[in-house]
């Protein structure tokens, strides 16, 4: 039996990302989020307006979508209730949220150089996906203060353990296991549950 409900969020289950942008100051912005969808090049993300990252790509108009597995949720913990807002906005103070200045440092991560984009790849991450912001659109009701940012992924770094060269995606399903997020906890993948009639046809 089903029952109504109004949940306060719909996080029904997405991957972690890691978005890495440039700040004004030239330093580098590290913050994890989960909205985030793709389809062939694009991207898709969901982020609130009043952040540090947002302004960031609002003004740079790039960034790396760094996609951690679950190896590396202790790290993408960390980052939780932190910004890099200076001064910390007065909502997120009573939230718990600090400023700090190196995520990088903070997250036990390391930075990596990009090829086509300023901010850097996280390392340790197994998928990491460069990309251009296209356009920003306005989502939700105004006091939601939130926006849908489509991207175009221009260049994907992936971890040589995740690759399969019988497969005309590379990537092997079997071997990569990204960090999930389902109402603000973390989840992993588990095995391959049943076999797929769409995946022989493509």
């Amino acid at each position: 039996m089903h029952k109504t409900v109004s949940p306060k969020i719909l996080y029904l289950g997405t991957p972690v990302v890691l978005i890495s942008t440039m700040n004004d100051d030239g330093s580098v912005n590290l913050a994890p989020m989960s909205s985030a969808w793709w389809l062939d090049q694009t991207g898709v993300l969901g982020l609130g307006t009043r952040g540090q990252t947002f302004a960031n790509l609002k003004r740079e108009h790039e960034c790396v979508l760094n996609l951690p597995s679950v190896e590396q949720v202790a790290a993408v913990d960390r980052l939780a209730l932190t910004t890099g807002s200076d001064p910390v906005p007065d909502y997120k103070v009573a939230m718990g949220f600090r400023h700090v200045r190196n995520k990088f440092e903070e997250a036990g991560l390391t930075a990596s150089p990009s090829d086509l984009v300023r901010p850097p790849r996280v390392t340790q991450c197994p998928v990491q996906l460069e990309a251009m912001v296209k356009s920003i659109h306005s989502v939700g009701a105004r006091e939601d203060y939130s926006a849908s940012i489509e991207v175009e992924v221009v260049r994907v770094h992936i971890d040589e353990e995740l690759l399969d060269p019988e497969s005309r995606h590379h990537v092997s399903p079997d071997r990569w296991r990204p960090l999930i997020m389902s109402f603000l906890k973390f989840y992993g993948l588990g095995d391959q549950v049943h076999g797929s009639r769409l995946a022989e046809v493509y």
